[in-house]
């Protein structure tokens, strides 16, 4: 699996709230810190639909994206005031060591995964920090999202969070996707 991104052309699909279907606010709230005091990275962030979401119950998110086309997608839409917007590469994160208390990352995993981007992410995330993905799975039908030979299963994905870092807390299979909790 090599890295891609989405293609800004296709985002009206990622606006559509059929995709809680896969991916709920709840759930991944149950896994991220809350409150006032809480600093979220969230990793692929796009045109801000989980963003938004997330936003009202965290101090501050950073949406961070490598296209700077899903940032001027979503500024046009509106950014609400504690979310900031970083474009760079998940490999090469701008941020000081343990600057944020969780990362989140919404079907993304499949598209930046690797050994330096879970490097960088174990590097900015606090001790005792999360990092929550949800993502396509490889064990998925492919009645959605990318194609099945693109995508990683919890399993691998565990082992290459768990080699950068992390105790893994949740390792979920489901019928498309998969949900996946470490803490750093």
């Amino acid at each position: 699996m090599g890295f891609h991104t989405f293609d800004p052309a296709e985002t009206d699909r990622l606006e559509d709230p059929t995709r809680f279907r896969f991916c709920s606010r709840e759930e991944l709230l149950e896994s991220l810190p809350t409150g006032p005091d809480s600093l979220v990275l969230d990793i692929g962030s796009g045109t801000g639909f989980y963003t938004d979401e997330i936003a009202p119950f965290v101090g501050q998110i950073c949406g961070l994206d490598v296209q700077p086309a899903m940032h001027r997608q979503y500024a046009d839409s509106g950014v609400p005031a504690n979310v900031s917007l970083v474009t760079a590469d998940a490999g090469r994160l701008p941020f000081s060591d343990g600057r944020f208390d969780a990362s989140v990352s919404t079907m993304t995993f499949h598209e930046s995964a690797s050994e330096s981007s879970l490097a960088e992410l174990a590097r900015v995330i606090d001790a005792g920090g999360r990092a929550v993905f949800v993502d396509w799975s490889r064990a998925g039908k492919g009645e959605s999202g990318p194609p099945v030979d693109e995508r990683y299963d919890v399993d691998t994905a565990g082992a290459m969070l768990s080699d950068a870092g992390f105790s893994i807390l949740t390792a979920t299979e489901r019928s498309e996707t998969f949900k996946l909790v470490g803490e750093r």
